[in-house]
This record gives structure tokens, sequence and C-alpha cells, in this order.
């Protein structure tokens, strides 16, 4: 009866011929010998790396800070049974700090002709393409002595969308916007340009909106109710030059904006308006024009996903001339930048003209919370002067916003958990002041 595994390779070494060997390799062989001829049976029973098969599915997105589940599917072709410990290689970027290890090390028993999956969950710390690197598989024999190792190519992207933390503001904006468009009994009406019906007047109503000639018709006060006009034109434009790199508590201003056009992108889809979105800074990064209410946020979500601050300075000439031609007709221009003195008075002011001149311009920038709490700051020496430049550093702020405004462009500016919320408030009030 032939002999298998551990018997097979037992008789094997005590057959080993010591006698007929030269005198002196005797001894040596008599203990490395039969330790050799199993390294040698050990790496010979482990089965082939290079036949595997292995090919990938699950998750091909995800948001910033949720997982993503890879599977990987691991073939075994051979007559060998497969014992193998494997590394699903991930850039640095696809876990959050000590993760790693645990999560793309795996072991696997895979026997003649079967297949087996195996799971690597990812948790992204950065947006943009995740794109796996190799697998790398270390196959042992029977004895774990000797084993076989190889790499393979398994290709396979996961795109990491924004987060869009601020949709938690998005159901009391459109309880805000479902007043203005007349759908929930208020007693004061939002005033916009397209007339919407008459109703019985109440008190508080603006005596302004009487229509004498219907309650000339009838018995009681009739007055006009208004909606604000839909099918406008909104384009969102990100400044993605060197200002949007930098970083305000743990993320960069880029990121600040991005979850804030989402949110007014939400917003103003539900409206009825049509929402475009340009990224620029000395070309165009990004652009998404022209698609349906029901499939502008997923396409700004994706085209978000791989936009990276540039270290350059925006070319403000080019943006604004990008802009004209992404939005001929009159339209809300939702420019998310910097508020600094030298980018706007020396970019954008010599060129604000172009865009005022056709279309209402909203500026929107991210505060840095630290420089409120150090303009607070008192007690030493150190504070006080940390609280006389957070001071001046408010002062250029606010007389940058002040020469916008001159030119009659609507100016948000706050801190990033604030900014979303603020920009949002901002498109209402245009929506009820009829100017948009």
């Amino acid at each position: 009866m032939a002999l298998t595994g551990r018997a097979a390779l037992v008789a094997a070494i005590g057959s080993v011929p010591v006698g007929i060997l030269e005198p002196g390799w005797a001894g040596i062989l008599a203990v490395n010998g039969p330790l050799a001829l199993a390294c040698a049976c050990d790496f010979a029973l482990a089965a082939p790396v290079r036949r595997l098969v292995l090919s990938r599915s699950g998750d091909t997105s995800t948001r910033l800070g949720e997982t993503a589940d890879v599977t990987l599917t691991i073939t075994n072709p051979s007559r060998r049974l497969l014992r193998a410990r494997l590394r699903d290689a991930w850039p640095p970027s696809s876990w959050q700090e000590g993760t790693e290890i645990g999560g793309s090390r795996h072991r696997v028993t895979v026997p003649a002709g079967e297949r087996r999956r195996v799971t690597t969950r990812l948790r992204p710390t950065r947006r943009g393409d995740r794109q796996a690197d190799r697998v790398t598989i270390r196959s042992y024999g029977p004895l774990g002595l000797f084993s076989r190792q190889g790499a393979h190519k398994v290709p396979w992207t996961v795109r990491v969308l924004p987060p869009f933390t601020s949709r938690k503001h998005l159901p009391s904006r459109l309880a805000r916007l479902r007043e203005l468009d007349g759908r929930t009994s208020v007693l004061t009406r939002g005033e916009g340009t397209e007339f919407d019906s008459l109703r019985e007047y109440v008190p508080g109503d603006d005596t302004r909106s009487i229509d004498w000639r219907a309650t000339a018709r009838q018995t009681t006060v009739a007055v006009r109710t208004w909606r604000p006009e839909r099918d406008r034109h909104i384009l969102l434009v990100l400044d993605t030059g060197r200002t949007s790199a930098g970083r305000v508590g743990d993320v960069p201003r880029l990121d600040a904006s991005l979850d804030a056009a989402l949110l007014l992108a939400a917003l103003a889809s539900r409206a009825g308006d049509r929402v475009d979105l340009l990224a620029y800074d000395r070309r165009v990064r990004a652009l998404v024009q022209g698609r349906s209410a029901g499939d502008v946020l997923p396409s700004l979500v994706n085209a978000m996903a791989t936009l990276e601050p540039e270290l350059v300075e925006t070319d403000a000439r080019g943006l604004t001339a990008t802009a004209l031609r992404t939005a001929p007709r009159s339209s809300l221009i939702v420019l998310l930048t910097t508020l600094d003195a030298a980018p706007v008075e020396q970019g954008l002011l010599p060129v604000l003209p172009q865009l005022t001149k056709r279309h209402t311009v909203l500026v929107a920038s991210v505060a840095d919370p630290h420089v409120a709490r150090m303009a607070q700051a008192r007690g030493n020496v150190d504070a006080v002067y940390e609280a006389a430049a957070a001071a001046q550093a408010q002062s250029e702020r606010q007389r940058t916003a002040e020469q916008l405004r001159r030119h009659g462009v609507t100016v948000v500016d706050a801190t990033p958990d604030d900014l979303a919320p603020a920009l949002a408030d901002a498109y209402l009030a245009l929506k009820a002041a009829g100017r948009l």
C-alpha cells in the first residue's frame, strides 16, 4: 500500500543510505540530510502559486468614513491542497490607522479543484480612487517547513465619495422651501416673481398684496400669493487653487466647500432649479452640465470624489471666462473660494463686473474657527499678541467681504460646520426676495 503525507516522509528519511557516503560526510548528513529531504518533500507537496486563478467582486464605491467590502475568490486548479497565507495590498489611505494588518492578511485552505473566498474590509481615510495593488500568496507544504511564494495582479478600484455630512440640514431647509413655494400655510407668504393663487386676507399679510378687483367680486378681502420662479440656472464654481489646500481643523478647505455645494445642489434641485458644477484653477478640473433633477446629485458626488487642491494660483480671468461660457444666460453663480485679501483684490475684483453684469453672484468662503478662538484669548502676553493677530485677520476678511458687497455680491463667510446651512439660507433668502 502506498504511503502518503507524514508516513511517506518518515519512510523516505529512514531509507537514506548513509553507509555509502565518504568518511566525514556521514556525520553531517546524518543530521542535516533528513532535514534537507524533509524540506524538499515539503516544498514538492506545496500547491503551486502561479497556477492559482484569482478574481474580485464587491463594492466599487463608498462614502468617506464608511466601509467597503471587496471579496477575493481563489481557485485552485492543481491536484494539491493549498495551505496559504495571503496579503491583499491596498494603498495606505484605504485603512484607518492601525487596522491595515488585520484587514489585509488572510489564511486560506483550498482543496484541489475548488475555490474559496476571503473579504477585505476597507475604511478609506481620503476621497478619490483607491486601486488594489497586488495579492501576495505564500503556499506551505504539509509540514510548514518550506513554502512557495508569488504575486498576482487582480485589478479593482473603489471610489471614495464625499461624506455629505451636511445632508442633516436638508429637511429643515426643504420645509422652508415649501413655505416659500406656498405648499405650507403660513401667515407671511414668500414673495417671488410668479403668481400662485388668491386666498383670503389674514392679519399680518402685506397690504400691497391685496387684489382689489378680486375683492370687489366677493365678500372677503383677497390677497395675491406668489411663489419663487422655477427652472432657474445655478452654477456652482469650486476654486481648486492653492488656497483650497489650506487645512481648517482636520480637513482641507476644499472638502468643506464640497459639502456646502452638495447641500445647495440637493436643495436647488428640489426647488426645480437646474444645477451645474465647474471646478477650476488654471484649467477645468471637473464639469457637470445638463443633468436631470434625479441625476444631478449622484453626478456631482461622483465628479467631486477625485477633486484635489492644486498648488497653483487660480487664474481668475480664465475662471470668469469659463463660467460665462458655462452660464450664457442669467444665472446664480455660487463661487466657493477664499476671502483672503490678496487673491480677491488682485484676482477676482478686476474681473467681477463681467459676472455681476449678467448674473447674480454669491461668494462663499470657509472661515477658520481657530482664529475666532484666538481673538478671545487673554491671560498672558502670548495670548494678547495672538488675539491682536486674529483681530487683524478678521478685520481684513470683513474689509474684503465689504468690497465684494459693494459690487452687488452676496457674501457667506462661515466656519466649516456652519458653511453649508449658511449657504442654503442665503439661497432661500434670494428666492424669497425674488432675486432668483
